[in-house]
């Protein structure tokens, strides 16, 4: 059973038993009204009768007299039990009408009212016990006090069938109309579950669920749904551009060391086929096998550091992918840019290296990782220092608000603008550097992440054949820790 026919169900059943004791309440009060009245008088015309019972000696008949009004639709008949002897009231008389006479043992126990039908009318009667004196004689008799009750008989029964058909009729109307309600109301879940069919069974998470109804709860619901949806839709590009990016990856890596691999196989087979040769066979000197073992040694060892670095930067994105830390602690400015600068000088380079004044940072202090921070400033050195074959590379800091921002600036061969959402992707080296700096594009992706767990950001400022500045941009200790 829908949701809607069980709600219709619940509503209807909780309607009809309200009715029913609606309907009850009603007849009742009805019925009590219109039966106390009646009661009542037959009570007060029972103690209005005034008896008189005596024997007429010359023609030895019981001489019955029955004193008192009855009224139109009153009638009263006194029952003598020790002279059984029925006397009625005159209109009974006329309509030859006689009560039921209960039993003489009985009649204690039978006092009260009780409602009778005689000759197919319905009477109410009131009966008590009651002692009559005739001549100096005590007799036990039973008075009857009856009204004709037909009106209020047919007026209690056409109550019953308006109250019993109204309220059937009233059920099926709100039936009808719950059900219509109910349909109504919950026709805009029927659209959340097309919503959610469509997406089950297709790809295409953009769908919404149109609802122009008031902000109740199923419009809560439907904004509930459409946002769960956006959320979802998010993060399914999200995940495939997670999927792109890692399959971008392994495809680089395994370009990045299927080079290294591959001279360090081809020196191998070379120095593998030179010593298993006979000394006969060889048209090479001693003094030049010797020298060709020690470039092709060489070229190994190159490029098994090269591979070395590779995989140490790739265990470092993998540390960084698996959301791992490094522990921070207060960092002094002035003697790690200083270290920085002084090991900086030993660097490869074509350029020359310049020093801004770090004077102005003693003193001030960030919270880092001091290894790290070192590792981060000396990737964008070398990358600065690999693309400015000629021309300076400086390094110096400003201080803005809250944070200092380390500068490096070359004026090498710098770049497009449009590559610039990219430097800091992994394996991403620009067109026109890719196969001529050394470089496998990790450097960048590294030094992002340090920055980020360091809580910092990074601009860049470029401009192609004028070079390239990075400001590394740190927040502040403001209270230096104590030494």
């Amino acid at each position: 059973m829908s949701i809607k026919l069980r709600l219709t169900a619940w509503y209807s059943g909780i309607l009809a038993v309200m009715l029913l004791a609606l309907s009850a309440a009603i007849y009742g009060f009805v019925y009590i009204n219109t039966y106390g009245d009646l009661k009542e008088r037959l009570m007060k015309q029972a103690q209005q009768v005034d008896l008189k019972v005596g024997i007429d000696y010359n023609d030895g008949t019981l001489k019955q007299i029955l004193g008192g009004p009855a009224g139109q639709s009153l009638f009263a008949q006194l029952y003598i039990y020790d002279l059984e002897k029925l006397i009625p009231s005159q209109n009974m008389a006329e309509i030859n009408l006689e009560l039921k006479v209960p039993a003489k043992d009985a009649v204690s126990k039978q006092q009260g009212f009780l409602q009778a039908t005689y000759g197919g009318n319905p009477f109410l009667i009131y009966q008590k016990a009651i002692e009559v004196v005739s001549t100096n004689e005590t007799h036990s008799a039973v008075l009857q006090v009856a009204v004709y009750t037909g009106e209020q008989v047919t007026l209690l029964a056409r109550l019953k069938n308006i109250l019993l058909v109204g309220s059937f009729a009233t059920l099926i109307a709100a039936f009808t109309f719950g059900l219509f309600l109910a349909r109504k109301s919950m026709s805009p879940i029927g659209k959340v579950i097309e919503a959610a069919n469509g997406i089950q069974t297709g790809t295409d998470l953009s769908s919404r669920i149109v609802y122009d109804g008031p902000p109740d709860e199923i419009g809560r619901l439907i904004e509930t749904v459409n946002s769960m949806l956006g959320r979802m839709e998010g993060f399914y590009k999200e995940l495939e551009d997670s999927y792109a990016t890692q399959r971008r990856f392994v495809s680089d890596a395994s370009h990045e060391l299927r080079t290294p691999l591959t001279t360090i196989r081809g020196n191998i087979d070379l120095l593998q086929k030179i010593w298993e040769m006979e000394p006969e066979q060889s048209r090479m000197s001693e003094a030049e096998i010797r020298q060709l073992s020690i470039e092709s040694v060489k070229d190994i060892a190159d490029e098994s550091k090269r591979m070395s670095r590779l995989v140490a930067d790739m265990l470092s994105l993998a540390r960084a992918d698996t959301g791992r830390t490094f522990d921070k602690e207060p960092v002094a400015l002035e003697p790690l840019m200083t270290e920085v600068a002084r090991r900086a000088s030993f660097l490869p380079r074509q350029s020359e290296w310049s020093i801004g004044d770090l004077s102005h940072m003693n003193g001030k202090y960030i919270v880092g990782n001091k290894d790290y921070l070192q590792q981060m400033l000396f990737i964008f050195i070398d990358n600065a220092f690999k693309y400015t074959p000629s021309g300076e590379v400086t390094m110096d800091a400003v201080f803005y608000q809250n944070q200092v921002g380390i500068r490096i600036k070359d004026t090498g061969i710098g770049m497009d603008k449009d590559e610039v959402p990219h430097i800091f992707d992994r394996f991403y080296r620009a067109d026109e550097s890719r196969g001529i700096t050394e470089g496998i594009g990790l450097g960048l992706s590294i030094a992002k992440w340090i920055i980020d767990e360091h809580g910092g950001s990074v601009e860049v400022v470029t401009r192609q054949g004028e070079g390239t500045t990075f400001i590394i941009w740190l927040p502040l200790l403001f209270a230096p820790p104590l030494e």
